[in-house]
């Protein structure tokens, strides 16, 4: 048997992730099934909604970061929080190509909230949970923002792929 020095944080990291995102999905899965898919929305960003706040403020404390009061401030927070919570399975990137703005996209169709959707036959009335995740963290952090392209339900379906901007209000 291999120890945990053996495996190495990064596969460690990976695993830990890939369980989270699978118990995620699952626990949507069950209530899909008990509430259907308009009340499996709410709850799921209900609770996405509690634990983003948390989950920010852990990632900042993990990493020492103690203000998001500044939008260099605001990115240290958000690499901060991506770096405990974002898989190399998840294929989309993020920059910050200047001042107040956060840019992402996802590489085709390999969303595994997208890819999950679909095989569960509720893609269609599906409210994105990835984005709506780190506005949440955006908006702990006490931040104003403007979202391009405002949506709802998922850009992947919609528009065939999803990318976009978060534009930040801070100085």
């Amino acid at each position: 048997m291999k120890t945990l020095e053996q495996i190495g944080i990064d596969n460690l990291k990976e695993h830990l992730i890939k369980n989270w995102m699978t118990h995620d999905g699952m626990w949507f899965f069950h209530c899909l099934q008990s509430c259907g898919i308009d009340e499996a929305n709410r709850i799921n960003k209900a609770a996405i909604r509690s634990l983003a706040a948390i989950e920010f403020k852990r990632a900042m404390q993990l990493f020492g970061i103690t203000r998001t009061d500044t939008s260099e401030a605001l990115r240290d927070a958000i690499d901060a929080a991506f770096a405990v919570s974002k898989g190399d399975f998840m294929k989309f990137t993020y920059t910050f190509p200047e001042k107040n703005l956060l840019r992402w996209e996802w590489q085709g169709n390999t969303c595994f909230a997208y890819q999950g959707m679909q095989r569960m036959g509720v893609i269609d009335r599906y409210q994105c949970g990835v984005l709506y995740r780190v506005l949440c963290w955006i908006e702990s952090a006490g931040a104003g923002y403007a979202l391009n392209p405002e949506f709802e339900g998922c850009l992947m379906h919609t528009q065939g792929r999803c990318a976009g901007e978060v534009r930040f209000f801070l100085p």
